[in-house]
């Protein structure tokens, strides 16, 4: 079957879950395919050459956009939010054609889950933008993540937690390892905090430290239910749990630990953080006003506002298992989409594929980018 690439026309029914045909590039190593992880926060893009061992990264682009802002008391995107958004997401567009991307998946997750007009919004990103953007439930946001950072769990322990903190919800995986086999998601929550929505419930306008404590408690009450439900407590007692995060927070943590004057990806990932370490990092950053926070240089001004609220969901995880250090992931959900479009691509460029297998796989892939009539885009 032959893959060419197209604009994309305006159809009715399902439009996200179609396959975009690309020209079948002479080269394998011009097939590249990206990933697009848009939250609450940040609007992030890879874009990768696939291998039959993996994917090498070739291009990217991260920022700042805040979608999820006010979505915790309006149930609304605001239209401030959406235009950032927008703004980020022509960039990604221009990138995406820019290197001729073959495979994408696009995936939007707890700001848009969360508002009532997330679905509008990702309608009027793929008319504008051509974009064809997908909200994946948080189960499927947690086992993506999983597989972007299985490289990094410890199979000497037969469990492990895995965590992701983000701007609208904190996701919390319970996960069987073995030294022969994938890790996989025994159970996982998905807690409605995150940085940002939890900066705007407890900062007026800084989160002053007796409300950090209120903030803390109530995220280890809100654990406490799926604790008990796997008796995670006692594996982590009897020494069979490892303890995995990835995002920004303990990132950014870890960045601080280091005194990186630059964030170094290469050093922050697949680093330990100590419980100690986080315990004394985060009562700094609690205890020091928006103008201290600011000066770290891994910090900044654009995480100075948001970080507290990130040390209270790790210092409740940590408290409620007291596994004494992590492993930290700079790596999840974009990562585990590129995997598994590594692993599509290198299949469906082979001529042993058959036709229907082809056709089989062929929803679990969408790069769609308009070429023509684009608002926001490359001309």
């Amino acid at each position: 079957m032959d893959f060419k690439k197209r604009p994309v026309k305006k159809q009715s029914g399902n439009k996200r879950s179609l396959l975009t045909r690309g020209p079948r590039s002479k080269n394998r190593e011009e097939n590249l395919i990206a990933a697009l992880d848009l939250g609450s926060n940040n609007c992030r893009l890879l874009i990768a050459r696939p291998g039959k061992n993996g994917f090498k990264v070739v291009d990217g682009f991260s920022k700042i956009v805040r979608l999820g802002e006010g979505v915790s008391f309006s149930r609304e995107l605001s239209s401030s939010s959406m235009e950032r958004t927008m703004k980020a997401l022509s960039v990604c567009a221009e990138l995406i054609v820019k290197n001729d991307v073959k495979y994408g998946r696009y995936v939007a997750t707890e700001a848009c889950r969360a508002s009532i007009n997330g679905e509008k919004f990702l309608s009027r990103v793929e008319e504008e933008i051509g974009i064809t953007l997908e909200i994946i439930p948080s189960l499927e946001e947690a086992e993506l993540t999983l597989i972007g950072c299985r490289a990094f769990f410890d199979n000497t322990s037969p469990y492990a937690l895995m965590f992701d903190v983000g701007g609208g919800s904190t996701e919390i995986s319970w996960v069987r390892l073995g030294s022969n086999v994938n890790p996989k998601i025994i159970d996982s929550i998905s807690l409605p905090y995150g940085v940002v929505n939890l900066t705007e419930t407890y900062g007026t306008p800084e989160i002053s430290s007796n409300q950090y404590e209120i903030l803390v408690r109530s995220i280890k009450k809100s654990i406490e239910p799926f604790d008990k439900k796997h008796s995670i407590k006692a594996m982590v007692k009897a020494g069979k749990v490892s303890m995995l995060g990835t995002a920004g927070t303990v990132t950014t943590i870890a960045a601080v630990q280091m005194g990186l004057k630059l964030y170094d990806r290469e050093l922050i990932d697949g680093s330990w953080l100590e419980f100690s370490s986080i315990r004394n990092i985060c009562g700094n950053l609690v205890n020091s006003n928006f103008e201290k926070r600011a000066s770290y240089p891994c910090i900044g001004k654009n995480r100075a506002e948001l970080v507290v609220a990130g040390c209270g969901i790790l210092e409740a995880i940590c408290e409620t298992w007291p596994i004494g250090r992590l492993r930290v992931a700079d790596r999840g959900v974009r990562e585990g989409i590129l995997t598994k479009l590594s692993e599509l691509a290198i299949a469906l460029e082979s001529t042993s594929i058959n036709k229907s297998y082809r056709v089989s796989v062929g929803h679990l892939v969408s790069s769609k980018i308009k070429r023509q009539n684009r608002k926001h885009g490359p001309k």
